[in-house]
């Protein structure tokens, strides 16, 4: 009976600390949405928003670790366990640098606004693209709390989505900045904005490559898709 209580303590710890990841996810995703619409709105309010949001991830991630330290301490964890508080750590380590590269976004539109560009720049064209990052937080969000290796799986192969957006929109801003050269400063900071969002879907794929770890035991980071597919199937 005494071990039973003591497992069943773990397993709420484990739930718990679970819990504060998803809640600190949901805050990565309420600053991405705002990073989102100051970018395509030039909304100083919204870039104010990002920064205050900012200040809670950053907490949030130290009170998760803290956390996590504690439990390691008292519980000593082995197998399964202890693969998933590593996974946690990690993942609040990605979701924190999320959070800053929205507030990078929004330091970049408040460049551009208070540069006086022009709105001729193809900053909206960059929606897609932040559309799909900030998709793939929702889904690897909702695949951690399954863990679901096969939804991780098409996380994965999502992430080339960004890439070739990212990729198509750096060939755009060089046209606009080889026609004219006074775009040539906003189109950096909006070249910045581009990069900070295909970061934020790289972090999404670390999250899901984690939850892999944490379900089959296996270090999928820097391995070829077919080989992380058929790690998965294995039963």
């Amino acid at each position: 009976m005494p071990d039973k209580h003591l497992s069943s303590q773990f397993d709420s710890e484990l739930s718990s600390v679970s819990t504060r990841v998803l809640e600190m996810g949901g805050l990565v995703e309420s600053e991405i949405r705002h990073a989102i619409h100051a970018l395509s709105q030039f909304s100083l309010d919204s870039v104010q928003t990002v920064e205050d949001l900012e200040d809670r991830v950053n907490q949030m991630e130290m009170d998760i670790d803290r956390e996590i330290a504690s439990i390691i301490g008292r519980r000593q964890p082995t197998a399964r366990d202890l693969r998933l508080l590593m996974a946690i750590s990690k993942t609040t380590g990605n979701l924190e640098r999320m959070g800053d590269e929205a507030a990078r976004i929004a330091r970049m539109v408040q460049s551009i606004v208070q540069g006086g560009a022009p709105r001729s720049l193809p900053s909206s064209e960059l929606r897609l693209a932040a559309d799909l990052a900030a998709g793939m937080l929702r889904k690897v969000l909702d695949a951690f709390a399954r863990l679901d290796t096969t939804a991780a799986v098409a996380i994965l192969k999502e992430d080339d989505l960004i890439d070739r957006e990212f990729d198509g929109f750096v060939r755009k801003l060089v046209t606009y900045m080889m026609e004219d050269a006074r775009t040539i400063s906003p189109s950096l900071d909006l070249l910045f904005v581009a990069k900070a969002i295909e970061r934020i879907g790289d972090h999404s794929k670390n999250i899901a490559e984690f939850i892999i770890y944490v379900v089959k035991g296996a270090d999928v980071r820097h391995t070829p898709m077919a080989q992380i597919e058929s790690t998965v199937q294995v039963p």
